[in-house]
């Protein structure tokens, strides 16, 4: 089997094994919806008070809402992916048998969380945004170009959001509990990605950084793309600009940690 089709099969394999989790992914579409409810009444009556806030007019407020609420489990934004299981094998020493596979470490996990963020994208993500544009009033194209544009933007995001992760996954080389590393991986995830507040709205010197930062790459760029507040190209730029260097910094890592491993528990 050819590189290309063997990850094709582990994207494939990883879109499949999200797909057997009905429940869990029914009660993410409600859960998404009503944080999304509660997110849109909270952004109308903050927006009521400072129009335009970070550049958005109200109707692309409730938009960025909702396209957080579609790629939250998408993205992994608070962890939970690719890395998740990867941590787990490390700990376990069945990394060991992934290092012994006739196929790249990384890319092989990268195909694996693609394969899922699609799933989630799709299963989970599809309903509460498609919900959010029927009721309120939001900021949507009209034109095929801009979509295209928009999924290309969201494919350079989830390789930038499995980048992150994947270089907090390979911290557990190192570290027996990696307990505190899911918990920045979450905090840093929310903050910093702007599921809280948009990006464009953060002050002064603070706003610089957190708009400089990988994370924006992951829901704040997408979002003014769709909504035609970016150019693409700029956009792509910035992307990709973060997935060459977060994927070149985990080959590094992963190569350092791979020359000394430390089967921990066995």
């Amino acid at each position: 089997m050819g590189s290309g089709r063997l990850y094709l099969a582990v994207a494939v394999g990883g879109f499949r094994r999200y797909a057997t989790y009905r429940a869990a992914t029914a009660a993410g579409v409600f859960t998404n919806t009503v944080f999304g409810l509660i997110l849109v009444y909270t952004y109308l009556a903050l927006w009521d008070e400072r129009p335009h806030l970070g550049g958005y007019d109200q109707a692309q407020a409730v938009t960025y809402v909702w396209l957080g609420q579609a790629l939250y489990s998408t993205l992994a934004i608070q962890g939970g992916g690719a890395e998740k299981d990867l941590m787990g094998r490390i700990r376990t020493g069945e990394i060991a048998v992934d290092l012994y596979r006739p196929a790249d470490l990384q890319m092989w996990w990268l195909a694996s969380d693609l394969g899922r963020a699609l799933f989630q994208a799709l299963g989970r993500g599809v309903v509460p945004f498609a919900f959010g544009a029927l009721f309120f009033p939001t900021a949507l194209p009209g034109d095929v170009a801009t979509w295209a544009a928009f999924l290309v933007a969201l494919l350079l995001a989830s390789v930038v959001s499995f980048a992150i992760r994947y270089l907090f996954a390979l911290s557990a080389f190192w570290l027996l509990d990696g307990q505190g590393v899911g918990q920045a991986l979450m905090v840093t995830g929310i903050f910093c990605s702007g599921m809280v507040l948009p990006l464009n709205a953060f002050p002064g010197a603070l706003g610089d950084v957190v708009r400089a930062l990988p994370w924006a790459a992951q829901l704040q760029v997408p979002a003014d793309v769709l909504m035609g507040e970016a150019a693409p190209l700029g956009a792509y730029a910035f992307q990709a600009a973060w997935a060459v260097a977060l994927l070149a910094a985990g080959r590094l890592v992963q190569s350092a940690a791979t020359r000394r491993v430390v089967v921990q528990g066995g």
